[in-house]
C-alpha cells in the first residue's frame, strides 16, 4: 500500500490536522515508510504463535488498604508554619 497526497489530505482532515504544503513530501515519506515496515512483518511466519495480553508474566502484589492512624492531628500540627486548632493554614493558590 501506499499513501498519495489524496489519502493524506484525506488523514488529515479526519485527525484534524492542518498539514502545511512544504510539509506534505516528508510526511508522505514517513508514512509509506511505516507501511512498508508493517508489510514486512506480515511476512513473517507467526503461525504457533501465541497472541500477547500482558508484555510479562509478572503479577502486581498489592498490599491491603488498611486505615490506621500513626500520629495524632496535635503531633500533625506540631511543626506547621500555620494552624488553627484543627487544620493546616496554606496560601491561597486560586484566585
Amino acid at each position: 500500500m501506499k499513501v498519495d497526497q489524496e489519502t493524506l489530505h484525506k488523514i488529515a482532515h479526519l485527525s484534524r490536522l492542518e498539514v502545511k504544503p512544504e510539509e506534505e513530501a516528508a510526511l508522505l515519506n514517513s508514512l509509506n515508510g511505516v507501511l512498508t515496515w508493517m508489510e514486512q512483518l506480515n511476512e513473517v511466519d507467526t503461525t504457533g504463535v501465541e497472541p500477547l495480553t500482558h508484555m510479562s508474566e509478572e503479577t502486581n502484589v498489592l498490599r491491603e488498604d488498611a486505615v490506621a492512624n500513626h500520629i495524632s492531628r496535635e503531633q500533625a500540627l506540631a511543626n506547621a508554619p500555620q494552624h488553627d486548632e484543627q487544620f493546616f493554614e496554606v496560601p491561597k493558590v486560586l484566585e
